[in-house]
């Protein structure tokens, strides 16, 4: 126990960049996810192809190849940045698929006459989408998208095998020091895992209870 709490900062630091990693690369996955689905129901083929194809190859894919072409690829192509940044990259390109699907189900889950209406008074398809079929869609997707966002907080500790310090890999720095306290360690790092899970399950399943209810 003294291993634990004697190295607690080290551990508020590997949270902190389990945050800020977090942060970054839901907010930019996100994004990047509402615009793919955008493109995935698009009028135009080529998008909708373009958009199916990028969800089923990285879905599909394991995300440590991801975070291997991030970290190793990138740089013989000549793009030369930090491993933090690789990752958020890694992070961002995989997760955009899962959020991208999550969004997609709340806009198939808008009735198709909300569409037919904004197109007879005569919007086009970015203002039907923008204006009439997302704010609708808010509402069914938050959960799905806090549970897409649970999935990356527990994907982070892959970043910790490429030289990103966040919560895993400062554990498992302190496990190689305080080799008679692995199970404290190891322990302990799990608890701050649950802080940041458990919160965010607990405001999806209360989310969704609220929108049953006032559906």
């Amino acid at each position: 126990m003294s291993a634990v709490l004697d190295n607690l900062p080290i551990y508020v630091t590997g949270l902190a960049w389990t945050l800020l990693l977090t942060l970054i690369a839901g907010s930019v996955s996100l994004l990047a996810g509402t615009l793919l689905a955008a493109a995935r129901i698009s009028p135009v083929p080529l998008l909708r192809a373009g958009g199916a194809l990028y969800v089923h190859v990285l879905r599909n894919t394991p995300i440590t190849i991801v975070f291997f072409f991030a970290a190793f690829v990138l740089p013989q192509l000549g793009i030369s940045l930090s491993y933090f940044t690789f990752a958020v990259i890694a992070l961002s390109l995989y997760y955009t698929a899962f959020f991208c699907e999550a969004v997609r189900a709340g806009i198939n889950a808008v009735s198709p006459g909300q569409a037919e209406a904004a197109r007879a008074i005569g919007l086009g398809f970015g203002q039907t989408l923008c204006h009439v079929i997302l704010p609708q869609a808010l509402r069914s997707v938050v959960p799905p998208l806090i549970n897409v966002l649970i999935a990356l907080i527990k994907s982070t500790a892959v970043a910790s095998a490429f030289g990103v310090a966040e919560l895993l890999s400062n554990a498992e720095a302190l496990a190689n020091a305080e080799s008679n306290a692995v199970l404290w360690v190891l322990g302990a790092t799990c608890l701050f895992y649950l802080l940041l899970t458990v919160p965010a399950g607990l405001l999806a399943s209360y989310l969704e209870a609220k929108l049953v209810f006032n559906s």
